[in-house]
């Protein structure tokens, strides 16, 4: 077995995740809604065990982080109070000939000195800024009195419930308010697949503390934050981070970094750990005039805690595990296409085969995947070449496959086959879950 990468482009990974099923372009039978994109049966499999493992990362693992589940759409005024209504904007140009929308931000200085347009040669228009929130209405009648947004982030969310959970959670600071939620962004540009999107899925963890130790706690995030990439199972050469400039902080931000993984496009964020202060509940204090303040009891103090917000992108993470998995070998003059993801991210743990469907392997194998399903993820092939169903699931990152032959019906051992190193090992049918558990813990990716 010899590699031969471990890098993939975008068209390669495109055209995998569409033929094992992972993710669909949204309305295909249509013609396709440009950024909108359907995850399929591998697809949402995937997602979810991402989710699942930050949801226990972040909050099972801490005995001071719980969970919220805050509605999509919200009174306008929240969106005033953080500054989206009045900062959340891009500064767009327009092509007066081909028609063609641009980011004036993006543009290299001599096209916009000149004023044209590096797809035509156009004369383009002066910049404009154009909000990134998804408007629509709440009731029957659209009116002013009925306009609400679909939220752009899922932060805002925790930051009106801050009083309702400290009050009925039995937290103290410092303590963290986690969610997983969906948001919506009228990007107008869109690109590189599910990278940037209008519709994703944020995974948010807002921790309040005490002004005085924002230090301390933005440190102490930001290495955590870095770590728990690495029991994702990404490579650490493919992970940096990055420092936000003066020029880049948001208006909300003390210090701000990203951590940036490095795509098949280049470096690009992935997560931001950023230092809000007390920007926000200063703000919904004043917008709603509620008293957002906290008071320590022990210390007999009142203050507005600090907040260091974690903020990661599940659908980015989803690109991200399937780029780093993407691998090509060479196996007996043969590619093999393989997903190297850990075992606790692939969407099929195991994958059973028959070694042939006649005198009865193909119903002790269907026994045998049934008694597992309990404990695994599993799926059930008995079509075609042994090998081809092993190289099927390579592709969809099966992490063991098993097969059953006639050696299984006298002494009632299968072979269980590691997908990484292709080592094949008879076990017991009765240690099937202890041996494939072992691996799963004790998974280490080679390269």
């Amino acid at each position: 077995m010899v590699q031969i990468s471990s890098e993939v482009s975008m068209d390669k990974l495109v055209s995998l995740c569409k033929r094992r099923g992972f993710i669909f372009q949204s309305s295909e039978i249509y013609g396709g809604l440009s950024s909108a994109w359907d995850y399929g049966p591998l697809g949402v499999e995937l997602k979810n065990r991402i989710q699942r493992f930050w949801w226990r990362e972040m909050t099972q693992l801490h005995d001071n982080i719980v969970g919220l589940d805050a509605a999509i759409m919200m009174h306008p005024r929240v969106w005033e109070a953080s500054g989206h209504v009045e900062n959340f904007t891009d500064p767009l140009v327009d092509c007066k000939q081909c028609k063609q929308r641009f980011r004036a931000d993006q543009l290299e200085e001599k096209a916009l000195a000149e004023h044209k347009c590096p797809h035509c040669g156009g004369e383009l228009t002066e910049p404009r800024m154009f909000n990134l929130m998804f408007k629509t209405h709440l009731g029957p009648v659209a009116d002013n009195g009925s306009l609400v947004y679909l939220r752009p982030e899922t932060a805002q969310g925790i930051y009106v419930n801050f009083k309702n959970v400290h009050q009925t959670g039995r937290v103290k600071i410092p303590f963290g308010i986690a969610q997983v939620g969906k948001a919506f962004r009228n990007e107008i540009t869109t690109k590189n697949f599910i990278f940037r999107t209008c519709e994703f899925e944020q995974m948010e963890m807002q921790f309040f503390i005490h002004p005085s130790e924002d230090k301390k706690w933005f440190e102490h995030w930001k290495e955590e934050r870095f770590e728990y990439y690495k029991k994702l199972g990404i490579r650490e050469k493919k992970l940096r981070f990055h420092q936000h400039g003066a020029d880049e902080l948001a208006h909300y931000a003390k210090i701000a970094f990203d951590i940036e993984y490095e795509f098949p496009f280049g470096w690009k964020e992935l997560e931001g750990i950023h230092n809000r202060t007390d920007y926000d509940l200063k703000r919904h204090m004043e917008y709603s005039g509620k008293d957002l303040s906290y008071l320590d009891d022990g210390k007999k103090e009142r203050f507005i805690p600090y907040v260091i917000e974690t903020s990661a992108g599940l659908t980015r993470t989803v690109l991200t595990v399937l780029s780093d998995a993407y691998t090509e070998e060479e196996v007996g003059g043969e590619k093999r296409v393989v997903l190297k993801m850990h075992p606790l991210l692939a969407p099929v743990t195991v994958g059973v085969f028959p070694l042939v469907k006649k005198d009865g392997l193909a119903e002790l194998a269907r026994d045998i995947e049934a008694s597992l399903r309990e404990d695994f993820s599993t799926f059930y092939d008995q079509g075609g070449a042994i090998g081809r169903r092993y190289r099927r699931q390579d592709e969809a990152g099966t992490p063991f496959c098993l097969t059953i032959d006639y050696q299984s019906k006298e002494d009632g051992t299968v072979t269980l086959r590691y997908r990484d190193s292709m080592e094949q090992l008879r076990v017991p049918r009765d240690n099937l879950t202890g041996a494939i558990n072992k691996a799963v813990k004790e998974y280490k990716r080679e390269s």
